[in-house]
């Protein structure tokens, strides 16, 4: 380690602030930008890293983190970072990501507005919680240390409280053979997973089902560990919002009010027709799906978990909803698959995990399709497969940034092509 005193210029990708030494970039947790800091700095492989021994001078965009554990949490890495800063660091770093490593300039496309999130804090409506002893807690700031949570301010108000409740209603015994517990709440229903080390046990039945009537829980799922047997649902774990069906041990979009803002958005910039056909690749449960359906012709929806399909298809049924055609499998694949038989959309939407789609531009030139959407959870991702589309003749048309997260560095992006 060596101590140095650095001026931090920008925020990473990851969060982070960046500063130079030796030609070299600096990745300091917590700077911000025009700060000068004292730092114990490390090689990190292809990066330095340093860690923050004293503040020298402060960011006017700084400000005392609005929750008692942000210094030692990882769930929210930018508490300490004025709102308005946020918004406007993101967009900065979406920006520049585009142009750094997708050749795809600012000037290139129409900037639209960044969707805010009306709540700052109490938006999250799903959270994993993690053993601490006889507790329940998040995973400390970049690493797998965990960190005590009795109240957590970033949870929806129904969940708030759940990590000392939850704790407290299965016992220190319980807790010692627990790997996870997953939260999610859906219109003031909440439902858990508990996922185990080995077998189920009658004692956790029991504590669940007393829960249960309680009324703490709407539902639970226990899943035991690999091979020890099968998953048991108690109660109402299944939850519905907005016609979509949601499981706490499958994934849903953390913050309601703007995810139903980038479906909005995502179906308008998709500019649909009636005869068309759309392909949707990496389709989750139908988040986009069923608003897509009422306005074309058929819509292909392609997922690879079984889960997130069985509830899509589920929904399908109960919501009587036939020109939806759900395909369980990669994406990767299944689009190279209908490629090579000729297959034709006019409209692609894909909103692929942080890896991203590589592939995208070569499927949407392959089916013809005239005008593509992106759903992008990372910058660099979103960058890189930007670049194949407009390789492959597609020009970018608009951009725009959803905040799904608050206090964290994390955006999503929705970017629209035209062939």
């Amino acid at each position: 380690m060596t101590r140095l005193e650095l001026l931090v210029e920008r925020l990473s990708n990851s969060g982070d602030g960046v500063a130079q030494y030796q030609g070299r970039a600096v990745f300091v947790a917590g700077a911000l930008p025009g700060e000068r800091v004292l730092a114990d700095v490390g090689d990190a492989g292809k990066a330095l890293r340093g860690e923050v021994v004293q503040q020298l001078t402060s960011s006017p965009a700084r400000r005392p983190a609005p929750c008692p554990v942000a210094d030692r949490c990882g769930g929210c890495d930018w508490l300490h970072l004025q709102e308005e800063a946020q918004l406007a660091h993101k967009q900065e770093i979406v920006l520049s990501t585009l142009e750094h490593l997708g050749g795809v300039q600012r000037s290139a496309f129409e900037l639209l507005p960044t969707v805010k999130s009306g709540e700052s804090l109490g938006y999250r409506r799903r959270a994993v919680l993690h053993p601490v002893g006889g507790a329940l807690g998040f995973h400390g700031r970049a690493s797998h240390v965990r960190v005590e949570v009795e109240r957590c301010p970033a949870l929806t108000k129904p969940l708030a409280d759940f990590p000392a409740l939850l704790a407290a209603r299965l016992g220190a015994n319980t807790l010692k053979e627990l790997e996870e517990v997953r939260l999610l709440e859906c219109e003031g229903r909440v439902a858990v997973s508990l996922h185990f080390k080995a077998q189920i046990r009658p004692r956790h039945r029991e504590a669940i089902e007393l829960a249960l009537r309680d009324g703490v829980i709407d539902g639970a799922i226990l899943q035991p560990g690999e091979g020890k047997g099968q998953a048991e649902l108690l109660g109402e774990p299944v939850l519905e919002e907005d016609g979509v069906l949601h499981r706490p041990d499958g994934f849903a979009q953390a913050n309601v009010a703007v995810n139903r803002r980038l479906v909005q958005a995502t179906v308008e910039l998709l500019e649909l027709r009636k005869a068309d056909r759309v392909l949707e690749l990496y389709s989750g449960n139908g988040n986009f799906t069923f608003r897509l359906a009422p306005a074309v012709a058929q819509v292909v929806a392609v997922e690879s978990a079984a889960l997130s399909v069985a509830l899509a298809q589920q929904a399908a049924l109960k919501r009587a909803v036939t020109n939806v055609r759900f395909v369980q499998g990669d994406s990767e694949k299944i689009a190279d698959g209908l490629v090579r038989e000729g297959s034709r959309f006019e409209r692609l939407l894909v909103d692929p995990p942080r890896s991203g789609a590589p592939g995208v531009g070569r499927w949407a030139s392959g089916l013809l399709c005239e005008r593509v959407v992106y759903v992008a959870c990372d910058p660099t991702s979103l960058a890189r497969d930007a670049k194949e589309l407009v390789g492959r003749g597609y020009q970018p048309l608009a951009l725009q940034l959803f905040d799904l997260f608050p206090q964290t560095h994390h955006v999503e992006a929705l970017m629209v092509f035209s062939r």
